[in-house]
Formats: C-alpha cells, structure tokens, sequence
C-alpha cells in the first residue's frame, strides 16, 4: 500500500526541515522519500515528504500533533492518504483522445483516480463513457446560457465530491468566476510551441510553414486564456516528409501523455503553485510503481 505524505510550503528559513523530521520521528515514522525546493527569488519554501509508520501513527493523529509545528513556520500543510483515489470530473467536447486516454489509464491503476462524472457539451461519447459506468452529463452551452450551464456543471463537480476537473479538449472558455473557485484544481491541456498559429487548424497552419517540432503543454487554469501556471509540457519532433494528418496524430499523442502525467502530478501533489509558475517534484526513483498503480 502507497505510503503517507506530507506537504508543506511557507516561507522560507532556518530550521523547517529538522522541525519536520523530528516531528515524523517523535511520532514514529520512518521518512522513505523527501523533495523540497528553496526558491531564493520569491523566497519561498516546498516540501513533500513521504514516511511509513512503525508504530502505527494515524493520520488523524499527525495532523492533530503537527500545528503546533507548522504555527512557528507559517505553514500551509496537509497530510495525504497515498492509498486514496482523488475524485475527478473529466470535460470534453468533440476531441475525444485525450477522454479515452485517461478512461483506459484509470481503468488498469497507470493513474490512480476515480472518474466520478464526464461533462460534454456534445453528445458524441455518452455510450463510451455510460459502458464505463461513469456518469455523464451534457450541458450545452451558449451565449446566452452561459452562468446557467456553468452552475449545472458546478452542481456536477460538488455533488459528485470531485476535487479536480480535467479539461480533456473542452472547447469551451470558462468564466472568470468559475476559474477562480476552482483555482489549482482546474488542469487544461493544448496544443503548444505554435505560438504563430492561432485559431483553428493550428496543426494544419503548422504543417504549411514546416514547423520541426510540436508539442503541447498542461496548465492550472486561471481567468487568462491558456496562461495558467504550467505543469508539464513535452515535444515531438517532425519532417517534410509528413502529412498535416501526420501532424494532428503526434500531436494528440504527446497531448495525451502530457495530461496524464499532469494530472499525475497533481493527484500525488507533486505540484505547488509558486505566483505564476509551479514547482513540480519527480516521481521519486523506487516510489514510482507504488504511485502510479495506487
């Protein structure tokens, strides 16, 4: 079974680690992995520590011990259950290979999540998602329904108790409103290194001007269209000799393999948001297995 964690951000000073690993070691767990990051620019401080219990430690009893720790610091801090599945609502529109990526990961334990609800303003994939016994809701939108449809989805995501919506190639802008109650739980993937081509047909815009390499990138999303802090991003190098066709398929493939280690890293709170950017801990050497089949 995945071990515990804990995360801690807060500013950064003397002291922060030895406070944390004696307060692990007095109540008799054994730390098994530790990433942390002193950022010297905006200086602040991140940590995640995962740690078994040989005595038997509940986490209850952790964080009912730890704020007297944390008090000193200014720490923000959770601790987590590593055996825990996060609850996920996952939208889509008329692009369905990222849906169908993270469906299949989720079903064989490659991304240890609980897909609770699909929103679609489409009906295009309510029999995939219905033969995978997840709920799916579709809510159309339009200008002229926008805040209502925004608060049936909103109603979706908290009555399913989901703590993260996965855009999976939702083609619809959300509003400022809803970006900033569900801030740094929102994750979006799109295409990227095409910053000259805008709109629609980005692949086929790219394939005319010989571009060499595409790539997408995964981001938190906030009221900027696609300028969120970024969570991970990756490329795929191409020719003359390919097609556009060619083209959008590597594109859909490094789109994703670059949402499922986004959503990843969040689920295992790898993540920390640091101003407009993020700080992303690696799936530790040895944990990694443990991680991803949860």
């Amino acid at each position: 079974m995945p071990d515990p964690y804990l995360t801690v951000q807060c500013r950064s000073t003397r002291g922060i680690v030895a406070a944390i690993s004696g307060y692990l070691a007095e109540q008799g767990c054994n730390i098994t992995d530790s990433a942390q990051f002193d950022d010297l620019e905006t200086g602040n401080f991140f940590m995640r520590v995962r740690f078994d219990s040989e005595a038997g430690a509940k986490l209850e009893d952790l964080r009912t011990g730890f704020p007297e720790v944390a008090k000193s610091f200014g720490m923000e801090y959770d601790f987590h259950d590593g055996a825990k599945k996060m609850k996920v609502v996952v939208m889509v529109s008329r692009f369905g290979h990222c849906l169908n990526d993270l469906l299949y990961r989720s079903r064989i334990g490659a991304l240890p999540i609980e897909i609770v609800a699909v929103v679609s303003n489409h009906m295009d994939y309510q029999k995939l998602v219905v033969n995978h016994d997840i709920p799916f809701h579709c809510i159309k939108v339009t200008k002229e329904n926008k805040p209502q449809a925004e608060g049936a989805i909103m109603r979706v995501v908290e009555e399913a108790g989901a703590e993260l919506i996965v855009l999976a190639r939702y083609m619809q802008i959300l509003s400022d409103e809803m970006c900033q109650k569900m801030s740094g739980r929102i994750i979006n993937i799109h295409h990227s290194f095409l910053p000259s081509f805008k709109g629609a047909n980005p692949y086929k815009q790219a394939f005319e001007r010989g571009v060499k390499l595409i790539g997408a990138t995964s981001h938190y999303v906030t009221a900027d269209l696609d300028e969120g802090p970024i969570i991970e991003q990756d490329i795929v190098r191409v020719t003359h000799a390919q097609s556009a066709e060619d083209y959008v398929s590597l594109g859909r493939d490094v789109e994703c393999q670059v949402l499922a280690r986004a959503v990843h890293a969040h689920i295992h709170r790898r993540v920390f948001l640091n101003g407009n950017k993020t700080v992303v801990f690696p799936a530790s050497p040895g944990s990694f297995a443990s991680e991803r089949m949860g």
